[in-house]
């Protein structure tokens, strides 16, 4: 049986939703905080090396979230010695390397375990200014909502599990996984953001659905300015939605009203995202700006929304 461990206390340990979804943030002095995080995933695509950038793209994600830099890393490995071969595994291992190098971070070693269903993932640790963190719990009303990467990663990984995505669908969602959110960060920042989270395994509605609790604000989507990898919207209405998809909307359902949006483009708002974009809240003309600035860097990024007040729903429009 799993048990929740007691918290750990100290005045500088920053912990809970104030932070970020998975990550814990030490207050090293009044200019540096330390942010520490940790995810591993699943072969999502056939190249190892490919997979190995994923993922690491994937874990240093929190830190991004928070505005913060990566610059140090262990590897998480585990391993099926019996049916795959150490290249392949170094060719994971490379492609994670690939991301450290393009974000700056060192991996100094890890740890590798026996597991019949092959994981890799990282343990990342980044530094960020404490009074410039970016936090679950900083939307603002009268705030535009901007999101860095196009949704339907969980959909089009599903497919491709079962024979049915088309090549130039899954290179799309490939390139929107291997970018680091390195850029969206710095440019949230800059954009003078208060609040944002990356948009992961609990899909938008899920990260997004938190943010509005913590931030004790309500959150209005425009269905149709969310983008979308190309391919998504057709396998969605293909019904190649993974599980936890569609367990992220049951979620959202208590906090959500989306009477009248097509059930397929809500599913999408939920879907389960492998390193997906950034999601933040900022003044409405500094939002378009920084939407300019990253289509200017090869994001596809929206507005997607406004921010009022309220108690944490969730009204989507459109579609």
């Amino acid at each position: 049986m799993l048990r929740r461990l007691a918290p750990v206390t100290h005045p500088d340990l920053l912990v809970g939703a104030d932070t970020g979804d998975d990550a814990a943030v030490w207050r090293w002095s009044d200019e540096r905080a330390l942010v520490l995080t940790t995810d591993f995933i699943t072969p999502i695509v056939d190249d190892p090396r490919t997979w190995g950038r994923i993922a690491a793209a994937n874990a240093a994600s929190d830190v991004y979230a928070m505005g913060g830099r990566p610059f140090l890393a262990l590897n998480l490995v585990g391993w099926n010695t019996a049916e795959l071969s150490s290249d392949v595994l170094a060719e994971v291992l490379l492609g994670a390397q690939d991301a450290g190098a393009e974000g700056g971070w060192l991996t100094v070693g890890g740890h590798t375990v026996d597991d019949p269903e092959p994981k890799f993932g990282l343990v990342i640790v980044g530094e960020v200014a404490p009074d410039r963190m970016l936090t679950n719990a900083g939307l603002r009303p009268r705030q535009a909502l901007v999101l860095t990467k196009p949704l339907g990663t969980g959909v089009i990984a599903t497919a491709l599990k079962r024979g049915v995505a088309e090549a130039g669908t899954v290179d799309a969602a490939v390139a929107s996984m291997v970018r680091l959110n390195a850029a969206a960060s710095a440019t949230a920042v800059a954009a003078g953001a208060t609040g944002a989270t990356d948009v992961t395994g609990f899909g938008l509605l899920g990260h997004l659905g938190r943010m509005a609790q913590e931030s004790a604000v309500d959150v209005e989507i425009a269905v149709d300015d969310v983008p979308l990898l190309p391919g998504a919207r057709e396998l969605a209405e293909a019904g190649y939605v993974p599980g936890g998809s569609r367990r992220n909307l049951d979620w959202a359902r208590d906090h959500l009203d989306a009477d009248g949006t097509d059930e397929v483009l809500v599913m999408l708002l939920a879907d389960a995202q492998t390193s997906g974009g950034l999601l933040f809240g900022a003044e409405p003309a500094a939002a378009v700006d920084a939407v300019t600035e990253l289509r200017g860097t090869g994001h596809d990024a929206a507005v997607i929304g406004t921010v009022t007040t309220g108690s944490g729903m969730l009204r989507v429009s459109g579609g």
